[in-house]
């Protein structure tokens, strides 16, 4: 037996995980930072200028002049002359591990988890070939009708499982498998009454599981049509534990080593949208919210993991429980990021709806953890009395005290109590005047998060640009609120600062008639709205919309406006309007008629002006 096999597998991954490459490296060498990776003068050979690469998450060190190469073990034995047994317990004792001693079972379970890798690989191969063939054609039909490449079902290794009760078993067990590997493996299942054992996965299209190295490890089930559960992971194993494990872990990690960011999505399909879509630097969990050894295992590949779940309510969920999870473990340069999806829509909706870049503006958006927590508990109850802005304070300081590592909770500490005086400042100057007509400390408290770009319940950042942009052109461009005011005046945007701004607009322009820009602005100034005014009219917001700007045509900003309304009113006004035509049908009364009469006219009017551009167009 090697000497190598001297040490259990595991305690030799955990070494390699506990003591970076470049901590090791940099005793004996003088490195300096170079993006994610180190350079320094390499030690075996002579040198003048540094060619030692040194890449922490990929475990290695490499000469590009001497061709060196190796892991922490191999360097520490060519350096100091060690055996390899004694280089791993020097490093053991840097690490601050016991080294184990290698019984006769503990090589037995290693012999065993070899071959278990091998059984898995050969029903990878076997669900591959069976959504090739005839039989996975129905499944092959959902991939392709979601709209994955072949290219992208082949690199994920996707699969199908028949319907079959032992199609898996038959063919395993012709192959010379015996039937307690398989139940070892998670590919069968023994009923509790003793009967014969069964498939794990039928009628189901298959979701390799790989470990870092591209090994598979498990699977993951999804069925076709309506049964439960509708996903189905492998049951843990010797080769498998479902908390520390990442979906797409394998595929993600280089492409996350360049762009130096991991994008943690919900599930499988999120996964393969993502990365088909442009972004293979995404993985999931497996069904359950992120574990501790989940999180350590993307700050090896990026400092600020991008978290990006759906909009809706399980969704929230199980970012606040990735929250709760990380805050704990926090660590100087190590956090969460979080990005809200549009409500309904998963990276798959975004991607084809609106294109990679809107993706890729969701994730530049993405809010760090601490104000990720400020809306949490923001969100938990209303702050609209005294008594509740103080439960909320303490509800704040009690989760930065959940911070384990003192400097990230001082900082934490610091960043709250800040906001908390900035809370204070704001009800003090508003206590007294038309703040406390319009509610007072709590609402002052409300609109001091506004100014500072705070918002609890903020709308995903595609949603809330073209809001911005739909009131900038209102700003720069009033006469457009005679034409497109009952449009616009019907419509809800989703961020209430933004929606109530929208509404301030229209009331002063049906007051005062005429208003050019520049009187419009100055009306909301007066209101003491500058800041939102210059907000709405930065080059952040206008970057993308020329329409929108001072210096544009007014048909120009016409065209534009009327077509970003289209694509955001249009749909919630036909929406508001079949309600509305329900409303009429079930009860008829003279408010629900107005209210009918009054959508019709504002869609009537949002389709006239859109014809009207068509017209002028065609001149043009």
């Amino acid at each position: 037996m090697s000497t190598i096999m001297s040490f259990p597998p595991q305690f030799l991954d955990e070494l390699r995980t506990r003591l970076p490459v470049s901590e090791v490296v940099g005793r004996r060498v003088t490195l300096q930072r170079r993006g994610r990776e180190f350079l320094g003068l390499c030690p075996f050979h002579s040198d003048s200028k540094p060619s030692m690469n040194v890449v922490d998450d990929k475990n290695f060190y490499h000469c590009f002049a001497c061709g060196a190469h190796g892991d922490i073990i191999k360097f520490v034995m060519e350096t100091e002359g060690l055996a390899f047994p004694e280089a791993v317990e020097k490093l053991a004792d840097m690490a601050g591990l016991e080294v184990p001693k290698e019984t006769p079972q503990d090589r037995e379970r290693s012999k065993r988890r070899e071959t278990l890798h091998d059984v898995l690989e050969h029903a990878c191969v076997w669900f591959e070939q069976k959504l090739a063939g005839p039989g996975g054609a129905e499944a092959l039909d959902y991939l392709r009708g979601r709209g994955l490449t072949k290219d992208t079902i082949a690199r994920f290794r996707l699969g199908w499982a028949p319907d079959g009760r032992t199609a898996l078993a038959q063919s395993m067990k012709a192959e010379g498998v015996k039937e307690a590997l398989l139940l070892e493996a998670g590919l069968l299942r023994k009923p509790e009454d003793g009967g014969a054992a069964y498939d794990y996965f039928r009628g189901r299209i298959i979701f390799p599981i790989t470990d870092r190295r591209g090994r598979v490890i498990a699977f993951g089930g999804r069925i076709l049509g309506d049964g439960q559960p509708k996903y189905l992971n492998s049951p843990d194993t010797p080769v498998f534990h479902k908390g520390r494990v990442l979906y797409g872990l394998a595929q993600a990690r280089e492409a996350a080593r360049k762009a130096d960011e991991i994008v943690v999505a919900e599930g499988y399909m999120d996964v393969i949208a993502l990365s088909q879509g442009g972004f293979p630097q995404a993985v999931a969990p497996l069904g359950t919210a992120l574990t501790e050894d989940q999180i350590a295992e993307l700050w090896k590949l990026a400092s600020e993991p991008v978290v990006c779940f759906d909009g809706d309510s399980a969704g929230m969920r199980a970012a606040g429980r990735a929250a709760d999870r990380v805050l704990p473990m926090l660590k100087p340069g190590h956090s969460l990021r979080f990005v809200t999806l549009p409500q309904g829509e998963d990276p798959d909706d975004v991607i084809k709806h609106h294109g990679a870049k809107a993706m890729r503006e969701l994730l530049d958006g993405a809010i760090p953890l601490s104000e990720f927590i400020w809306r949490q508990e923001l969100a938990a109850q209303p702050v609209t009395t005294p008594e509740r802005i103080a439960d909320f304070q303490r509800r704040m300081r009690a989760r930065v005290r959940e911070i384990a590592e003192r400097t990230v909770q001082e900082s934490y500490s610091d960043h709250v109590e800040n906001r908390i005086r900035e809370m204070r400042r704001a009800g003090r100057e508003n206590s007294g005047g038309r703040g406390a007509r319009r509610g007072g400390y709590a609402e002052a408290y409300a609109g001091a998060q506004i100014s500072q770009g705070h918002r609890a319940n903020v709308p995903s950042v595609m949603a809330r640009r073209q809001q911005q942009i739909v009131l900038a052109a209102l700003l720069n461009h009033p006469a457009l609120i005679d034409e497109l005011g009952e449009a616009i005046g019907v419509l809800a945007f989703d961020d209430p600062f933004l929606d109530k701004l929208r509404q301030q607009i229209i009331e002063i322009a049906l007051a005062d008639p005429g208003l050019d820009s520049e009187g419009l602005i100055a009306h909301l100034t007066r209101l003491g709205l500058s800041d939102a005014c210059n907000g709405l009219l930065s080059g952040e917001t206008l970057s993308h919309a020329a329409f929108a700007r001072r210096e544009a045509l007014l048909s120009k900003a016409r065209a534009g406006l009327t077509e970003l309304l289209a694509r955001i009113g249009k749909p919630q006004l036909e929406a508001q309007l079949a309600d509305a035509e329900r409303a009429v049908a079930e009860e008829f009364s003279e408010a629900s008629w107005n209210r009918l009469a009054s959508l019709r006219s504002a869609l009537a009017s949002l389709n006239s002006s859109a014809a009207l551009e068509e017209t002028d167009l065609g001149r043009s």
